[in-house]
């Protein structure tokens, strides 16, 4: 029983690690700095996975400072992260909804959604520590409460669990497809026609790991948008993904050739906003206790408000 046990274990060890694989381009470059180039890990993590042994040409260990050869394999086994204490910080939260079991939260663009490596502070899941300090069995995680989530620079609603049953209800509906998510975006072109689906599959870009593309070996993807309205040479969407892959609706408007207005890393950078326009407008899911439906809304922020004027002039 004892080995059955110590075999689950290694297996769920095994399960929490990322592996990642590069098949080196170029000759004559240090093993340390053609990583960092290819992945979003900093260069003294990367050297810290290379003196432990994590870090294999061809299935052999190497130095940091090993000059790499084109058509070599490397490969990078990343442990699971060691538990990490997240302190409550009294963050202002703009709260929509609330019950005993979740919460619905208007968050800011600007606000990382939960602690990582580098950025263990000033969170989304620091201030609904603070506001929920008896957050029940989920207390382990980097990101108690969260079953979703908003990049940094993307505005809107967001849902929060408080509980181990809330987080199970809204999970399923994920899962299944029962959450109705809608954004407005604001894209550069007119698109044509006003109203569509984007599919394909969307994975770790195969050059640039801090981006997402649609890659062949990328996970199923759906987004459905309607135009709202053409704002100068804008448009202005309503998009609904069906899916929740990271970076989805920025990946499949730009595929498309109508990147979302301010997003620096699919599209440009604009004049108008230091962000992407690009926010969470509308929330529907099943309460975890009634079952009833419930359904929340959002404004446009001021800035995103000030650049459609701009524009529009």
């Amino acid at each position: 029983m004892s080995m059955l046990i110590a075999a689950a274990q290694r297996d769920r060890i095994k399960a929490m690690q990322e592996t990642i694989e590069l098949i080196v381009e170029e000759t004559g470059g240090r093993l340390d700095r053609y990583i960092a180039e290819h992945t979003d890990l900093s260069r003294a993590h990367i050297q810290q996975l290379i003196r432990e042994g994590n870090v294999l040409i061809g299935g052999m260990t190497a130095r940091p400072s090993r000059r790499i050869t084109r058509n070599e394999r490397i490969t990078l086994t990343i442990p699971p992260s060691k538990p990490v204490e997240i302190e409550p910080e009294n963050i202002p939260l703009n709260i929509v909804y609330e019950d005993s079991n979740l919460l619905v939260i208007d968050k800011p663009a600007g606000m990382t959604v939960h602690p990582a490596a580098g950025n263990w502070s000033g969170t989304l899941v620091n201030a609904i520590l603070a506001h929920c300090p008896d957050l029940s069995g989920i207390k382990g995680s980097l990101r108690p409460g969260i079953v979703h989530r908003l990049d940094k620079d993307t505005s809107g609603l967001m849902v929060a669990v408080k509980n181990d049953a809330a987080q199970l209800s809204l999970s399923a509906q994920i899962k299944n497809r029962e959450i109705k998510k809608v954004y407005l975006a604001l894209v550069s072109g007119l698109l044509s026609p006003t109203e569509g689906a984007i599919e394909g599959p969307i994975g770790r870009h195969p050059k640039d790991r801090k981006k997402m593309a649609i890659v062949s070996t990328g996970r199923e993807a759906q987004t459905f948008y309607r135009v709202r309205e053409y704002v100068g040479d804008c448009t202005l969407l309503e998009v609904s993904p069906k899916t929740g892959r990271t970076h989805q609706i920025r990946v499949h408007l730009s595929s498309i050739g109508f990147p979302v207005v301010g997003d620096a890393v699919y599209g440009g950078k604009s004049k108008l906003l230091k962000r992407q326009f690009l926010h969470a407008c509308r929330l529907g899911f099943r309460l975890p206790d009634s079952g009833k439906y419930v359904e929340f809304e959002s404004e446009l922020p001021d800035e995103l408000k000030l650049s459609l004027e701009h524009i529009s002039l």
